[in-house]
Parts: structure tokens; C-alpha cells; sequence
């Protein structure tokens, strides 16, 4: 049987960027990572749009703002030095009628709080920032940015290996078990034995805390992002990053306007119930995942409570006059005929039993594994800060 010091589960960015880290501080321990797909990024990290997120949004002092502001930075100094292209492109959350203008200040408060660069403007100034956005007021961050996430995962691959990690492709995880005081990690590629195990299997990662022995808090409802894009024709009416004033009750951003990296702008996401984990069209489906979801507690009592966003949301989705009206509340010059169908994603939402959504990356633990159960947006833009905290926990127990 292969031995290991630390197995990570999960060739995502978050498991990649746990193992730089890793062998970054510990250069003689020997790290392999299992991924079941035939290439690393392959899900949430590949399906990303890209946003180097400011931390605006997030409560202060949770895990979320503290490893976003830190993140970002780290992960802008690792781009510089790898010449992988990003941009402070920068953004703006607009309200669009008086009635947001106080949940758009509670964001500014949130901001100042995560002491972000952030300023509250009023119309004037919106137009000079974005000539074709509509709003009464607006918050513009100027440090927000835009990367192609998929590539940093890549580098980040190479990077491992060159440090003598060990990435294991098309080795689904299977089972594993405690015997004495190593864990036993059964997988399609074989067998391995190791001291410290690290779940990062984003979609898959509550099934995989289960396998470990550690009983999750919260179950991972998969919900599908949904995308158009602007023709080449329409772009010019998008500058930067645009965002509407979230609902404070839904966990959502609603849909948006985000530049992308390689050029072009994409529109969305509006965010439906997927009837399968790795479901990334309308027409994916998978029973036990269905079933699964549709079954839990957690998930029935967030419908119930959120059901009329939800409608709102599937509505959307099957009706592209609903999903430009949304658009067209940020930016009235959009028409249906600038927009063409974009690949989707799925997001990875831990919810509790009681229907609350999980608001904070979410880690539990024993003395042989480490369980990222919950890492939401901003996770990518954090990722290399998540990486350095998994890696503090690790340490002690070398």
C-alpha cells in the first residue's frame, strides 16, 4: 500500500492551493492529491467567472471577510509572479430605486467595517464610471478584480508537482477508514495510507466528511448559475464589474454584469435548483442526487421560506424576456437580442437541518482529517489564505 504524509481530496483550487501551501512550509513531506476527473478545476473552480472578489458583502470577522481582503492580495501576488494576466477592473453596486438605497448603506457600513476601499456615490458619479447603468445611488470598489481562475488552478498543479507533490487523476474516493493512527483512503487509483487526510471535494465534500467519520452540520444542496453573454456589439454598455443590491434574506447576488479576463462580458447568474450535483444543463439529472436533496429537511424548510425567489429565479430560467427584464433594471439598453447562452455552473450551498444556509466557510475536524464542508464565494479569490489556514491546523500535528 502507497503511503503519504497528507492526502487532499479534491483537484478544485481550494485542494490545490492547500497543497502549495503545504509544501511550501513542509518541503519534505510528501503530499498527493486525489482528483476523479481526468484534469484538475473540472467543476466549481472550472465553471468560475472569474471575479477577484473585494469582501464588501461579508459579516466582519467572519472567515469569509477576513480571508477574502487577505486573500485577494495573496492571490494577486501569486498571479504577479507566475505572469498569469488579471485586472482591478473594479466595481459598482447599484441601487436602482430609493427603497435599496438602506440595504445598500448597510453593505457600505459592511465594507468600511472589512475596512475595504469603498465609496458611496450618487448618480453623477455612476455615470461617469458606467455610462449606461441606471441607479439613484451606488457603492464603487475599486479594488474588485477579474482572473481566470482555471489557469491559476493549473499553475498551481504545476507548481505542486515541481515541489514534489504527487496529483492523482481519475482516483474517485471511495471509502476510508481509521487504522491506528493513520487513515486509510480507498480509491479508484489504489489504496493509500496516510497521517493527515484534507477533504476539499467541493459538491461531493459532506459525503466525503461522512466517509471520514466526521458527521457534517450541514448537507450541499447543488444549485445551478445560469449564463448569457454579450455579443461583441453590446459590450461597450458594460465597463467594469455591475451588481444590483442583494436581498439580505437570499444567498444569492442576483444576476449581474461581470467582464471577463480573455475579453467579453457575461450576464448572470440566476440561480436554480439542480437536479444533480454535477448538473451543469437543464436537462441533467441523477435519482439519488435528486432524491437526496429533495429529502432533507434543510432543503424543504429554505423552500418553504424562500419559495417565491425561487419561482422567481426558475421563472428566469426558462423565460429569457424575465432574465433581460433583470438585466435591463441595471442597464435599460439591453435587449434580448445582445445576449447569447454562456456555459453554466453549479454551486456547491451547505444548509443546516433547519433550513438555515450555511453564511461562512465551514470546517470540521478530527485528529486525522480536516473537512472543508462549506466554502462558498469568495473561496476561489480566498483560496491561497484557506490554504495557509488548513495548513495552521495541519502543523501541529506533524
Amino acid at each position: 500500500m502507497q503511503q503519504s504524509d497528507v492526502v487532499i481530496i479534491g483537484g478544485g483550487i481550494i485542494g490545490l492551493a492547500t497543497a502549495y501551501r503545504l509544501l511550501e512550509q513542509f518541503p519534505d513531506r510528501k503530499v498527493t492529491i486525489l482528483e476523479k476527473e481526468r484534469e484538475v478545476a473540472q467543476h466549481q473552480t472550472g465553471h468560475n467567472s472569474g471575479v477577484l472578489h473585494s469582501g464588501i458583502y461579508y459579516k466582519p470577522g467572519s472567515l469569509r471577510a477576513t480571508n477574502c481582503r487577505d486573500g485577494r492580495l495573496a492571490m494577486e501576488e501569486f498571479c504577479l509572479k507566475e505572469n498569469i494576466p488579471f485586472e482591478r477592473c473594479g466595481k459598482v453596486i447599484v441601487a436602482v430605486n430609493s427603497k435599496e438605497i438602506p440595504q445598500l448603506e448597510r453593505i457600505y457600513e459592511r465594507g468600511l467595517a472589512n475596512e475595504i476601499r469603498c465609496e458611496l456615490i450618487g448618480p453623477e458619479r455612476l455615470k461617469e464610471i458606467e455610462p449606461h447603468v441606471l441607479g439613484v445611488q451606488a457603492i464603487h470598489v475599486p479594488d474588485a478584480g477579474i482572473v481566470d481562475y482555471r489557469q491559476v488552478a493549473e499553475r498551481l498543479a504545476e507548481r505542486v508537482k515541481q515541489a514534489g507533490g504527487q496529483i492523482k487523476m481519475s482516483a474517485k474516493v471511495t471509502g476510508m477508514f481509521r487504522s491506528d493512527n493513520r487513515m486509510v483512503v480507498q480509491n479508484e487509483a489504489g489504496e493509500l495510507e496516510a497521517r493527515l487526510v484534507v477533504n476539499c471535494g467541493g459538491l461531493q465534500s459532506d459525503r466525503l466528511a461522512w466517509l471520514s467519520g466526521v458527521r457534517p452540520n450541514a448537507q450541499i444542496i447543488p444549485f445551478r448559475g445560469e449564463y448569457f453573454e454579450l455579443k461583441p456589439s453590446a459590450q461597450h454598455l458594460c465597463k467594469h464589474l455591475i451588481y444590483p443590491v442583494p436581498d439580505p434574506e437570499f444567498p444569492f447576488l442576483g444576476v449581474h454584469f461581470t467582464r471577463m479576463i480573455h475579453g467579453g462580458v457575461e450576464c448572470g447568474p440566476n440561480a436554480v435548483f439542480s437536479f444533480a450535483r454535477e448538473g451543469y444543463y437543464k436537462t441533467s439529472f441523477n435519482l439519488f442526487d435528486t432524491l437526496e436533496s429533495l429529502t432533507y429537511p434543510g432543503f424543504l424548510r429554505m423552500a418553504w421560506k424562500h419559495w417565491r425567489a425561487g419561482w422567481n429565479e426558475f421563472h428566469r430560467s426558462f423565460s429569457k424576456d424575465a432574465f433581460v427584464a433583470a438585466l435591463q433594471r441595471l442597464v435599460p439598453e439591453i435587449q434580448s437580442e445582445h445576449l447569447v447562452p454562456a456555459p453554466a455552473g453549479v454551486r456547491a450551498q451547505a444548509l443546516t437541518r433547519d433550513g438555515r444556509l450555511v453564511d461562512d466557510f465551514l470546517i470540521q475536524e478530527n485528529d486525522l482529517v480536516v473537512n472543508v464542508c462549506n466554502a462558498p464565494s469568495p473561496a476561489a479569490t480566498a483560496s491561497l489564505n484557506i490554504g495557509k489556514l488548513i495548513v495552521e491546523k495541519l502543523a501541529p500535528r506533524f
